[in-house]
């Protein structure tokens, strides 16, 4: 008995043992690929198509990225404005007692996406010389028209809020309501005002509802479609050619590529339609997070790469990673806080502002602006520290020169779109209203879509390997190889390979001629 139990288990020892050695080669092989580069490793990066363009290609890449990006805004120009504007006329007489007003929206859909009620107060006074501020209080109560005609409550209360009035030549406009979504295709409103009439003698009160145009709706869920294919097919084509390679030899562009790329799809949304088939705030809460959490990897990606390509050694996690992590994370939280904060607020009243809260939101403010000078300080350290110790070594020089030169044009171009878009006539004082309704056409909405989703696309193409890469060319990333060329610049923009030996040997011939005959 015993025998048999032996002379079973000793093939069952021996499978187990087997099996062993087999999960630890393969722990071996998984922490070898995920290593950072050691030594050799450095010598067998994976090639980049940066490598072999010439000016020529260079020029091209940059004209195609204007021509893209140029195509976006005149489609965008062409396009329908994107907020759609009625006056509200008061179902109550407009007395100059300001009785409570009663005001119905027009008939909205899904492709209105949002609603803004606003009103500017017409002083007695036709000449106002010196600036007026004051306080001014209102009373709001949002009800909602079903199909049937009733009015439930959309908010079983009524809502006392105080607004800044602000008078020069003329009173700015204030915002009474905002609602995030549309649960009904009407809305009633009432509004009243306290005290107003005891200081200022009021001429009118003017009542404006504003909407998403349905028309740019329609281009703007057209153009997200269009973009979420042209980056589904950009991540699989720049994936594809990396498929010979193994991740342990990719550049650290290239892995952060393979992570921007699929951000850049979320950033697009292609959950977005969802808006227009469910009435809830999910969906657009959804999209705010998305577009935080890419533009916030776009941020790391820069820190990464200009200190990365310096830190050629194992990058640590503790030294390397968590500085950045922190910066960056700092910046995400604070505009997700936000969002959440203004949006949650919103939900629960559409009188809701971030000045009811003046105090929280400018504590907020600062720290973001804090964390983003920190952010901007740290960067120009890394990129000055990176341009004059990698100035000597064409090819890294080339990364950098590239990168810093299209960043730079990106950059410039969202300023000039930031600054069209606010540096005029800011909506009013709703922070979150500001950010999604002050675009005056579909230009400004194009552009700054395109240009991330082009620069991203370019970014992808010069980063891939070509069709022909092979390990032999990787030398390239070698700088002691890079310094061992007399003109490096020759190398990179077409030089001819082949007449190097050959200069090579005839030298080496000459040279021992000259010692024979010495001799």
């Amino acid at each position: 008995m015993e025998a048999d139990f032996a002379a079973f288990g000793s093939p069952l020892c021996g499978e187990v043992k087997r099996f062993c050695r087999r999960l630890q080669e393969t722990y071996r092989e998984i922490q070898e690929d995920l290593t950072p580069y050691k030594d050799d490793r450095y010598y067998r990066l994976a090639p980049m198509r940066l490598y072999t363009l010439s000016k020529r290609h260079f020029v091209l890449v940059f004209v195609v990225f204007f021509v893209c990006f140029g195509l976006t805004v005149f489609i965008g120009i062409a396009g329908p404005n994107v907020i759609e504007t009625s006056v509200a006329r008061p179902n109550s007489n407009n007395s100059l007692k300001l009785k409570p007003f009663n005001l119905s929206s027009p008939p909205l859909s899904t492709y209105n996406q949002q609603l803004w009620l606003t009103c500017i107060l017409e002083l007695e006074q036709d000449d106002v010389t010196v600036s007026l501020k004051k306080n001014v209080t209102m009373k709001v109560k949002v009800l909602g028209v079903v199909k049937d005609g009733s009015t439930p409550y959309v908010n079983n209360q009524v809502h006392n809020r105080t607004r800044l009035l602000s008078c020069a030549q003329k009173c700015s406009e204030i915002i009474v309501v905002h609602l995030g979504y549309l649960n009904y295709t009407q809305y009633n409103v009432f509004v009243s005002f306290e005290d107003l009439k005891l200081t200022y003698y009021i001429k009118n009160v003017t009542f404006t509802w504003k909407t998403y145009n349905p028309t740019f709706s329609q281009v703007e869920i057209w153009f997200r479609f269009v973009f979420v294919v042209l980056t589904f097919m950009v991540t699989c084509l720049f994936a594809h050619s990396l498929r010979k390679f193994s991740m342990r030899d990719w550049g650290i562009e290239q892995k952060w590529m393979s992570i921007l790329l699929p951000l850049l799809l979320l950033y697009n949304d292609p959950f977005f339609p969802l808006s227009f088939l469910v009435n809830s705030w999910f969906p657009g809460m959804l999209d705010d997070l998305f577009q935080s959490l890419f533009l916030c990897a776009l941020l790391l990606f820069w820190l990464c790469v200009y200190h990365g390509i310096r830190v050629q050694g194992e990058r640590k996690c503790l030294t390397f990673y968590l500085p950045k992590f922190f910066i960056v994370g700092l910046l995400w939280l604070a505009s997700v806080t936000l969002g959440i904060w203004q949006t949650v607020n919103e939900v629960h009243d559409p009188t809701y502002q971030y000045r009811v809260d003046t105090g929280n939101f400018q504590g907020m403010k600062i720290f973001f602006l804090v964390v983003a000078t920190t952010y901007i300080l740290y960067l120009l350290f890394l990129i000055v520290r990176a341009c004059s110790e990698l100035r000597n070594m064409p090819y890294v020089d080339l990364r950098l020169k590239f990168l810093t030169a299209l960043t730079f044009v990106v950059l410039v171009i969202s300023i000039v779109i930031l600054y069209l878009r606010f540096g005029a006539q800011v909506l009013q004082d709703n922070f979150v209203a500001e950010l999604s309704t002050h675009y005056q056409n579909s230009a400004e909405f194009l552009s700054f879509y395109g240009l991330l989703n082009f620069y991203l696309y370019t970014l992808a193409f010069v980063y891939s390997p070509s069709k022909n890469a092979l390990y032999e060319s990787q030398l390239k990333d070698n700088p002691a190889f890079s310094m061992l060329n007399d003109s490096d610049d020759d190398v990179i923009y077409g030089s001819d390979y082949e007449e190097m030996p050959l200069q090579n040997g005839q030298a080496i011939r000459a040279k021992y001629k000259e010692e024979s005959d010495s001799d």
